[in-house]
């Protein structure tokens, strides 16, 4: 056996709420023995919990022994217990698991279904790569791509009415279907990949108003069928969590259309899918040292390039366009100053810093401890990832003042 982590983070009505003091117990899945017990911080953040999981190699070789390990957790706190059955846990890799309490008296249970590249779901069913787009009404197909502030999923089917809708913030519902379609062991440049492919398709389904299109009041849907799987409260990992963070909002297209690609794939093992990404075929591909941009040139041709969408919703202002570092100076600097004093209110581990619009080493340190707060690279350097991370958090803590 191996060994992986599990940082829990607990939360109230979203991420601008941390709940300390919030008990944690883990458990084994399978004998439900109660394997450690801790409490959040004021940041509602658990200690880095080490498990044991399976050799790395299972989750390199398709059709191997299931290469995660499973546990539970019970998350109390004041009149609540929130469970979830069955996070999974890799080797050499952090696992987070975020719990929302609602503050009301309440006893809920989510069970975490199989990885989908371990069990087989129903595949994909194919669509054009590029949609016909309809005559624009103000109300459908925006003029360019942008980054919304939520996606609607619809969990299941999408003729199914009884499935329920969740308004999930866009990063994390990236984060969540990365986590569920690929492993988090895989190379760097192979989820790189994957990231780039799903969040394509995400922003076809946006950009084409796909479903509200056909009369349907949400954005995207949690079966494979259709889109992409997507597990609600399932946990995610760090390493997918930082690439999602650094290319959120980057996408691939072609010279003749004004759309993201509908980038399609499949697990390339149990499915075969010519013409679209093979999951485990990226995974090879990486490991025989190819990069991003020639996996994707591979499944999608050579004519694709990457763009970036304009406009961030849901954000105070825009990245810069350059790194904010010690010695930076402005109005730039001062708006993260000024974000940071506001999530200190909430996160008092991060301290307090001048908003002087000077960059020194107060506000670095300041940075620092957001990014290990935040699952992001501790470097103290305000760079992309960062700025808009900072500025979720800073929009959270300000709805709920």
């Amino acid at each position: 056996m191996a060994i992986g982590r599990l940082i829990v983070n607990v939360f109230g009505q979203n991420q601008g709420e941390p709940v300390a003091n919030a008990g944690i117990q883990i458990l084994d899945s399978q004998n439900k023995n109660i394997i450690d017990q801790l409490f959040t911080n004021s940041s509602g953040q658990s200690d880095t919990i080490s498990l044991n999981a399976p050799d790395v190699e299972y989750s390199l070789e398709p059709n191997a022994p299931k290469p995660y390990s499973e546990f539970d957790i019970l998350v109390s706190y004041n009149s609540q217990k929130i469970t979830v059955n069955n996070i999974q846990i890799f080797a050499d890799t952090t696992a987070v698991q975020n719990v929302f309490l609602s503050f009301l008296p309440s006893n809920i249970s989510y069970n975490i279904p199989p990885h989908s590249l371990y069990e087989n779901y129903p595949p994909k069913i194919a669509e054009d790569s590029v949609k016909k787009l309809p005559f624009p009404s103000g109300l459908a197909v925006l003029p360019q791509p942008v980054i919304p502030e939520y996606v609607i999923v619809h969990d299941g089917v999408p003729s199914d009415n009884s499935a329920p809708n969740y308004w999930i913030p866009y990063k994390n519902y990236i984060k969540n279907v990365c986590s569920s379609e690929i492993y988090p062991t895989w190379p760097y440049e192979c989820i790189v990949a994957n990231v780039l492919v799903i969040n394509s398709f995400t922003l076809n389904r946006i950009f084409t108003e796909w479903y509200r299109n056909q009369n349907y009041n949400f954005t995207i849907t949690s079966s494979t069928a259709y889109d992409q799987s997507f597990v609600y409260q399932r946990n995610i990992f760090s390493k997918i969590s930082e690439v999602v963070d650094s290319i959120f909002s980057q996408y691939i297209t072609k010279p003749e259309i004004e759309q993201p690609l509908f980038t399609q794939y499949c697990d390339g093992e149990n499915v075969n899918c010519p013409g679209w990404l093979s999951q485990w075929g990226s995974k090879q591909l990486a490991e025989n040292g190819a990069n991003y941009v020639d996996i994707l040139k591979t499944y999608y041709g050579y004519n694709i390039y990457f763009e970036m969408a304009k406009q961030v919703e849901g954000i105070p202002s825009s990245y810069p366009g350059s790194v904010l570092q010690v010695g930076s100076r402005g109005n730039s600097v001062r708006t993260i100053q000024n974000q940071l004093i506001d999530i200190n209110k909430k996160y008092p581990l991060i301290p307090k810093v001048a908003a002087d619009g000077i960059y020194g080493n107060e506000t670095a340190n300041a940075v620092k401890i957001f990014q290990s707060t935040f699952g992001l690279p501790q470097t103290g350097i305000v760079d992309y990832a960062t700025w808009y991370e900072i500025s979720r958090i800073y929009v959270a803590v300000k709805k709920l003042s």
